[in-house]
């Protein structure tokens, strides 16, 4: 099976212009991005990691770090259009499509490697699977940082509803579902109801060109979420559940220049952790 890594990674970004490549405790948050892609995909067979831009500012930081970039239009509404485009556009340059489309968000430096490589095994292992996408449970003390995060960034952050089958039943950048009687479930265990979404996408090509051949959902345009299309036409969402996520890691996406001071106040708490623990 061939699969892709794409890095949509896209400019003009209403809320933060740029994006891409701001930089972050030193490293731009795409050479960010291309490092874990690469790091994941090394040991696999026939994966392919290209980057998916409208603009030459971020097609030339692209080729400084030595990554494949392919140009498309400022029309695309999502990045999972830039990476249909892109795909187009490889495969008119005699580039096989692929059989099966990672879709690694540019502005989610700090997906945890392990959430790439399950994705991957998970695509191995279910080819058929229309659209897998990770998602994790909280424990209690990483949800009470996203509800403080919220209280300043209320639509960084994604949380998910998930069915006995192990299909998405729903996302919304709200934490949902509203618990009751929290306290006694508190003191029964450390992990809370809460499902995170982790931000990145496989697609079978086929349902990748689906779904960007639907109109944008009600949902979708209300919450911001493009994944709401897909539950809104019908199209089964697998979840991919991680487990071995260590409590405090860096799990959102980056969506405003306020989770950037967020993430490097957080990065430097961890350094200063570890030269104490050295230290001692």
């Amino acid at each position: 099976m061939k699969i892709a890594i794409a890095i949509p990674a896209r400019y003009a970004s209403k809320r933060f212009p740029g994006k891409p490549l701001v930089e972050i405790d030193g490293q731009s948050m795409l050479s960010r991005v291309v490092k874990l892609a690469r790091k994941v995909a090394k040991p696999f067979e026939d994966i392919d990691i290209f980057v998916a831009t409208e603009d030459e500012r971020i097609a030339e930081h692209a080729q400084k770090i030595g990554v494949e970039c392919v140009m498309t239009s400022d029309l695309c509404e999502s990045g999972s259009d830039r990476t249909l485009e892109a795909i187009k556009v490889r495969e008119d340059n005699g580039i096989e499509p692929p059989d099966y489309v990672i879709n690694l968000q540019g502005d989610a430096p700090f997906t945890p490697p392990n959430v790439l490589k399950a994705m991957i095994k998970a695509i191995e292992e279910n080819p058929h699977a229309q659209v897998l996408t990770p998602v994790h449970r909280l424990s209690w003390n990483d949800l009470d940082r996203l509800r403080e995060s919220k209280k300043d960034t209320p639509f960084s952050g994604t949380t998910a509803i998930v069915n006995n089958e192990g299909y998405a039943m729903w996302f919304s950048k709200n934490i949902i579902p509203a618990i009751r009687k929290e306290a006694s479930l508190r003191e029964k265990s450390s992990i809370s109801p809460v499902y995170q979404h982790m931000g990145l996408y496989g697609f079978q090509l086929k349902f990748l060109k689906h779904f960007c051949a639907c109109l944008p959902g009600t949902y979708e345009q209300l919450e911001g979420l493009e994944q709401l299309r897909m539950l809104e036409n019908g199209i089964k969402i697998t979840a991919v559940e991680i487990d071995d996520i260590k409590e405090g890691v860096i799990q959102s996406g980056i969506d405003t220049p306020e989770d950037v001071a967020r993430v490097e106040r957080l990065l430097a708490s961890q350094k200063q952790k570890k030269q104490e623990k050295k230290a001692s």
